[in-house]
């Protein structure tokens, strides 16, 4: 069993400074849905892991959470494709928990979850703390210029071996040749 572990905003979906905040602010990225699919269908199980601190702040609660979580599913199930599970951490950035990226909590729950190994499973990320997280339990790291990418492409603490795609399409095509 193949596994791929995406974050949600900035890689699936449009990202917004201001959170996304409801199910019409979600706006997927061109192609991610196509992309998603495609890895689907080469027999990858495809599972989410997001920080959502907008629930810890309070800018919307966890039915609006699941609302919109359930748009994207509902937008990758018609692309063709399925995400198979979605871990996410509600917690504001100034928490102390584990499940907040860069911290690994995330994905050790997605090993425990699944009952896998996830030494040298793919994990793409826009942001250093989404690739950060999946270095910590063993994953391969693959930043998307898309969302916060390009950013990100030039910071000095990218995790070394990391592999740059513009978008997840092109990790897709990487992945499934």
């Amino acid at each position: 069993m193949k596994f791929i572990i995406l974050d949600r905003d900035g890689v699936i979906n449009e990202d917004s400074a201001q959170f996304i905040k409801s199910p019409d602010e979600w706006k997927p990225i061109p192609g991610s849905l196509e992309a998603i699919s495609r890895l689907e269908d080469a027999g990858y199980r495809v599972v989410i892991a997001s920080n959502q601190s907008g629930v810890g702040r309070g800018l919307f609660d966890m039915d609006t959470l699941n609302a919109i979580n359930d748009k994207m599913v509902r937008a990758v199930n018609h692309a063709g494709g399925r995400i198979d599970a979605i871990f996410f951490c509600p917690h504001p950035a100034d928490s102390t928990c584990e499940c907040r990226k860069p911290k690994p909590g995330l994905f050790r729950q997605i090993a425990e979850r699944f009952n896998i190994d996830l030494n040298g499973v793919p994990t793409v990320g826009d942001s250093l703390r989404d690739l950060q997280a999946g270095v910590a339990v063993g994953c391969t790291p693959f930043l998307v210029l898309t969302g916060k990418g390009t950013k990100t492409a030039v910071d000095p603490e990218l995790p070394a071996g990391t592999k740059v795609f513009p978008d997840l399409m092109a990790v897709a095509r990487h992945l499934v040749p």
